[in-house]
């Protein structure tokens, strides 16, 4: 059964490791004056907070602390935070060698410089986002760092490509174009978000394969990562695990025939085990073989469900999710539905038909 993935010194400084990697950016990447726009921007900061997504990954902690672990090292104040949780979640707290992370309720009012990282809209930064309009009302920078489709260009500047695989890799370009070395930290980082958000390298462009054996020349570990990161679990993941997919349902008929699985986590079982556990139970459901679908929606609090969708490539789930105040990839995506959860669940399939893409004619 495949484990769910969750939707230190210096190292080596010479060529593999400091240089820049080939091929980095996509189809769609920003231009490199934008890049180098940014660049200075982050090189003359001297203040900065760095906020990842609520529920954090590991591309939206590791960009932020391999970006702040720079800063600091360039002299500059950092911090690292979330709107929610409080704490780390524990997979990646590892990550966190420089002690960068503080708590949203002990932030400070204000920064010099303000970084939103892996964030498509100021509502994914969840009980934080009023700190966007705060720096921009007084015309204070905001930096959005960000792969996501979609993206509504919130900050002031912006370094958005959405066809890089990850966050991470414009905070590589960010780096590279700062002029700064990669050491075993920072590599570690930026491959523990490289690896999580690629599902394993199966959704990388040979270029991406390069830019990992950089990471790895530079002091990153692979085994440690994902053995910390996606092959760790308590044993309460199992019984979570047996009750979530004992609920599961195929509805081989929908999404225009192509097929849904779906099931749901309940705050109760979801409160026996980490929400790791709880984020990575889509990366079992969606290798259904019957379904282009699959679908997950999770029981937060205030009648709210947090709802998760992959599919194989027969349905583009970003549209679907962003019908829904989401947003995401064309193959993963997420969004938050209120209400009860028969109705929640049909207002999702009924964005899921929406968004069945037209099939290719021969």
């Amino acid at each position: 059964m495949p484990s769910p993935v969750p939707a230190s010194g210096p190292g080596d400084h010479g060529p593999g490791a400091g240089a820049p990697g080939p091929g980095v950016p996509g189809d769609g990447a920003p231009a490199e004056e934008t890049v180098a726009g940014a660049a200075a921007l982050l090189s003359g900061a001297r203040d900065v907070t760095l906020l990842g997504h609520v529920r954090p990954d590991a591309d939206a902690l590791g960009s932020a602390l391999a970006l702040g672990r720079v800063l600091a090292r360039r002299g500059a104040v950092v911090r690292v935070s979330v709107g929610e949780p409080e704490r780390m979640p524990e997979t990646l707290a590892w990550l966190d060698a420089g002690d960068l992370f503080v708590p949203a309720s002990k932030l400070p009012e204000a920064e010099s410089l303000l970084v939103a990282l892996d964030s498509a809209s100021e509502r994914r930064l969840g009980p934080l986002a009023c700190r966007v309009d705060d720096r921009r009302a007084e015309g204070g920078a905001v930096l959005v760092v960000d792969h996501h489709a979609g993206n509504t260009r919130f900050g002031t500047h912006h370094v958005v490509d959405e066809t890089a695989e990850a966050t991470a890799l414009l905070v590589l370009r960010l780096i590279d174009a700062m002029g700064e070395p990669l050491d075993e930290h920072i590599a570690t980082c930026l491959y523990a978000g490289l690896v999580t958000d690629t599902g394993g390298f199966r959704r990388a462009r040979p270029e991406i394969h390069a830019v990992a054996a950089r990471l790895l020349a530079a002091g990153a570990d692979p085994e440690e990562v994902s053995r910390r990161i996606v092959d760790d679990h308590p044993f309460a993941w199992l019984p979570m695990l047996a009750a979530v997919l004992g609920e599961a349902r195929l509805l081989p008929d929908a999404a225009g025939g192509l097929g849904v699985v779906h099931t749901a986590v309940p705050l109760a079982v979801a409160a026996t085990v980490r929400a790791e556990e709880v984020e990575g139970v889509i990366n079992v459901i969606r290798t259904t073989r019957e379904a282009d679908v699959a679908v997950v929606l999770k029981e937060a609090s205030g009648g709210q469900w947090s709802v998760s969708l992959r599919s194989q490539g027969g349905v583009d789930v970003s549209a679907a999710a962003r019908e829904l105040g989401g947003g995401g990839h064309r193959r993963a995506a997420g969004c938050t539905v209120t209400g009860e959860l028969t109705a929640a669940r049909e207002r999702v399939l009924v964005a899921v038909a929406a968004a069945v893409l037209p099939t290719p004619r021969p």
